[in-house]
């Protein structure tokens, strides 16, 4: 599903050069839960960026759903996200005077589907992270754990492929940060997406299939051997 091959990425802050990947060669394969892990400023945001199509290496392969990333335009990669990947943030990113649905409905509004077909989908997604009954209440009236699962809801409605999580469980309580974690897993494995997530959460490691660390822009453990069937 996922494949990067001598991937590097350079950033510049003034006159200093920040070696944010340093050629990175990874493969995530189809319906597999994945964790990107390491230190702040170790590169993971910067290769979650890479492979949903966000940011653009300065050297190497990237090849996503069978789509090799920098033959794309600027339209075309937007495109390729809309098509292939749902993204899910730490922070919610809810708009506060929607509903649960109408937040869901928002990728569904660059479609050609109709009001009641893009409902029907937003409660469908809805559904599938266990907050069908939540449909009409606000952001406000959510807790943490129910409003990263209307961001969940969001990321998969449109059925990507591909569902990328940049630390969804950092502002969560232990008990929703493992119900998130539960249902990224489900995820992958009742619905066959293939999951992504940068996360400091130690918890994460007895949910995902493989762990990739990181460290100063280098892939520490490129075999990232699979954990143990849980």
């Amino acid at each position: 599903m996922i494949e990067l091959l001598d991937v590097s990425r350079t950033y510049r802050r003034g006159a200093e050069e920040i070696h944010a990947l340093a050629h990175v060669t990874l493969r995530i394969e189809r319906g597999t839960f994945v964790a990107l892990m390491g230190p702040s400023g170790s590169g993971k945001s910067t290769l979650l960026n890479i492979l949903a199509g966000l940011d653009r290496p300065d050297s190497g392969t990237v090849v996503v759903a069978d789509q090799k990333l920098q033959d794309l335009s600027e339209d075309q990669l937007a495109g390729f996200r809309a098509r292939h990947v749902g993204f899910v943030f730490q922070f919610f990113n809810l708009i506060p005077v929607l509903t649960a649905r109408g937040n869901v409905e928002l990728p569904l509004l660059l479609t050609h589907l109709k009001k009641d077909e893009r409902r029907e989908r937003a409660n469908t997604a809805l559904r599938i992270v266990g907050l069908e009954q939540r449909a009409d209440h606000h952001p406000n009236e959510l807790s943490g754990g129910e409003q990263q699962r209307v961001a969940i809801a969001r990321a998969i409605v449109s059925d990507p492929e591909i569902v990328v999580a940049d630390e969804p469980t950092g502002d969560l309580d232990a008990r929703n940060a493992v119900e998130i974690l539960g249902l990224l897993r489900d995820l992958c494995r009742e619905f066959q997406k293939t999951v992504v997530m940068v996360t400091h959460d130690a918890r994460g490691e007895s949910y995902v299939d493989h762990i990739h660390s990181l460290d100063k822009g280098l892939l520490i453990d490129p075999a990232s051997a699979a954990r143990a069937s849980r």
